[in-house]
């Protein structure tokens, strides 16, 4: 019996069935984004849903993709519309599809997101929201800015 020589389109499927989707990780991100906004631990939204924390984990990783009755029960826990873990997600385009480098580019609003998505954005998002102030709010943003060495004042 001889071996056939490994096509490269199968060597290219093999390769990308260990990445994530990039359709994955926007929905398991949005999952974690709302769960953070509700303070609800990784646990308890598995408690709720009948599942590991590490499941939990995995989802928001977009390492495992979550099914159609998953996400309609996820929507009910975290209350809000199956539309929401699809909002701003990366429209697919012509030839998008054969060239997922196109998901890995960062857009300045994909950036924020990426930071609101961490504890720190989050916390610092709460808080900032909470000062009445606007003098005081301009004076932290020129604070971060003079900080951050951005002299850009947009």
């Amino acid at each position: 019996m001889s071996k056939r020589p490994k096509r490269a389109a199968e060597g290219a499927e093999a390769k990308n069935a260990r990445r994530p989707n990039p359709m994955d990780i926007h929905v398991g991100s949005r999952v974690r984004l709302r769960r953070m906004l509700l303070g609800m631990s990784q646990e308890k939204l598995g408690d709720h849903l009948g599942l590991t924390f590490q499941q939990v984990q995995k989802y928001e990783k977009g390492i495992n993709r979550i099914g159609a009755s998953r996400l309609f029960d996820l929507s009910k826990t975290l209350g809000v519309p199956i539309s929401y873990f699809y909002e701003d997600a990366p429209v697919a385009g012509p030839g998008l599809a054969e060239d997922p480098c196109e998901y890995g580019e960062k857009t300045g609003e994909s950036s924020v997101f990426d930071f609101l998505s961490t504890r720190e954005g989050l916390e610092l998002n709460k808080a900032f929201v909470k000062i009445t102030s606007a003098r005081v709010r301009r004076t932290i943003v020129e604070l971060v800015r003079s900080l951050a060495g951005d002299q850009d004042k947009s």
